[in-house]
C-alpha cells in the first residue's frame, strides 16, 4: 500500500462569525492510499484554535504517517491526532469498500433515503441573521440553529422574540450555540432567558475545563445542555466516562474529526446511551468529502432527529458532490457525479 497527502484551503463564500472571530478560510489535508487498482480518500480537517492537533507540525506528522505506511514500518501513535486518525480512517474504509465515496453503503449513500438537518445561522448583524433565518425557513427547514455570543445579549433575545412571534415550537425547533461565550457567574441567569422562547438545548454555553460550573449549569438550568468543545482531547473510555459522570449533560454533540473518527465517535455513543444522555452528531466544516463520509456513518448509526450536516454549501471552491439539501434534509442525488480534486 502506498500513501500521500495534499493540502486544499477552502474558502468561505462569505466572511463567517462565531464568537472566536471570524472565518474566511478553512484549511483541509487529503491522505490518499493506493494499493493494487484501488484508491481510498480521507479528509484529515482542522479548525484553528480548536482542533487538538492544531500544532505546527502536524503537516510533519501526517508526513511520517505517509512514510511509514510506504515503508511498511510501524505506524506512528494517533490517539492524540484526532484529525489525521479521522482521515486515516476514512481513507482505509473507501480504500476497501468497491465504490469510490461510499465508506458505509446504505439506503442513504443509494440515494434512496434521507436526513434531517438543521439549517445553521451564522453570528453577525441583526439584520444579517434574520435574513439567515427567513432563508431556511423558506427553504423548509424545521430545525435551525443559531450562533450566540457576539451580539449584545438583548438583540439576541429580540430575534428569538421575533422568530417566536411567527413560529411556534411546533413549527421551528431552535438550537442555540454559544461556543463558550458565557460567564460562570452570570451564565445561569442567561440560560433562563433563553428558555422562554422553547429552545431545544443550548451547546456549550461556558469554556471547556470548567467542570464544576458546568456540572451546576447542567443541574439547574431549565434549559438543556449539549456539550461539544468539551469531548475535544478525552480519548480513553475511562476519560469520557469520568468527565460525562462529572458533568451530566443532556445532549452530547458528535464531531467525528475533532474527536478522532468514526470509531472514537461509537464509542462516545455507547457511552452517552449508556447514561441515558442524548446525542447528535455535526460536521465541522470538512469539504464535501469529509461531509459525505460523516452523514453515511451518521445514516448507519441509530441517529435521532435532526443532524448538523449542512455545511457543505459554505464553500466557494468545495469539491462538487451528489450531495444535496432539500426541504430541510441532506440527500444523495446519484445523477449528480463526482468533481474533480484540487
Amino acid at each position: 500500500m502506498q500513501a500521500r497527502y495534499y493540502k486544499h484551503s477552502l474558502q468561505f463564500k462569505q466572511a463567517s462569525g462565531t464568537s472566536r472571530g471570524i472565518l474566511t478560510t478553512k484549511d483541509s489535508w487529503f491522505i490518499e492510499l493506493q494499493e493494487g487498482g484501488a484508491k481510498g480518500l480521507g479528509e484529515c480537517s482542522l479548525l484553528a484554535g480548536l482542533s487538538y492537533d492544531d500544532k505546527p507540525n502536524f503537516e510533519q506528522q501526517l508526513s511520517n504517517l505517509c512514510e511509514a505506511i510506504n515503508s511498511e514500518k510501524p505506524l506512528p501513535e494517533l490517539t492524540e491526532w484526532p484529525a489525521l486518525e479521522m482521515g486515516y480512517e476514512m481513507a482505509l474504509l473507501d480504500l476497501n469498500q468497491k465504490n469510490p465515496y461510499t465508506l458505509f453503503p446504505s439506503n442513504f449513500s443509494k440515494g434512496e433515503d434521507l436526513i434531517p438537518i438543521n439549517g445553521l445561522v451564522w453570528m453577525g448583524s441583526f439584520d444579517f441573521m434574520n435574513a439567515q433565518i427567513k432563508r431556511l425557513l423558506d427553504n423548509g427547514f424545521n430545525c435551525i440553529k443559531l450562533k450566540i455570543g457576539a451580539l449584545n445579549f438583548k438583540n439576541e433575545l429580540e430575534l428569538l422574540d421575533q422568530i417566536r412571534k411567527e413560529y411556534g415550537p411546533k413549527d421551528v425547533v431552535i438550537r442555540v450555540d454559544a461556543n463558550g461565550a458565557f460567564s460562570p457567574v452570570d451564565a445561569l441567569e442567561k440560560l433562563k432567558r433563553l428558555s422562554e422562547f422553547d429552545i431545544h438545548s443550548i451547546e456549550q454555553p461556558i469554556a471547556i475545563n470548567q467542570h464544576k460550573a458546568m456540572r451546576a449549569l447542567c443541574d439547574n438550568s431549565p434549559l438543556p445542555i449539549a456539550l461539544d468543545e468539551e469531548l475535544i482531547g478525552h480519548f480513553s473510555k475511562k476519560d469520557q466516562e469520568n468527565l460525562i459522570r462529572n458533568i451530566k449533560p443532556q445532549y452530547l454533540i458528535l464531531k467525528p474529526s475533532l474527536i478522532g473518527g468514526f470509531k472514537r465517535s461509537d464509542q462516545w455513543i455507547e457511552i452517552a446511551e449508556s447514561h441515558g444522555i442524548g446525542w447528535w452528531v455535526t460536521s465541522a466544516l470538512e469539504s464535501n468529502i469529509g461531509l459525505n463520509a460523516i452523514a453515511q456513518w451518521t445514516y448507519k448509526t441509530n441517529f435521532r432527529g435532526n443532524q448538523g450536516l449542512g455545511t457543505g454549501s459554505l464553500f466557494s471552491n468545495n469539491i462538487a458532490s451528489p450531495l444535496v439539501i432539500k426541504r430541510g434534509c441532506l440527500w444523495t442525488d446519484k445523477l449528480i457525479p463526482w468533481g474533480k480534486l484540487p
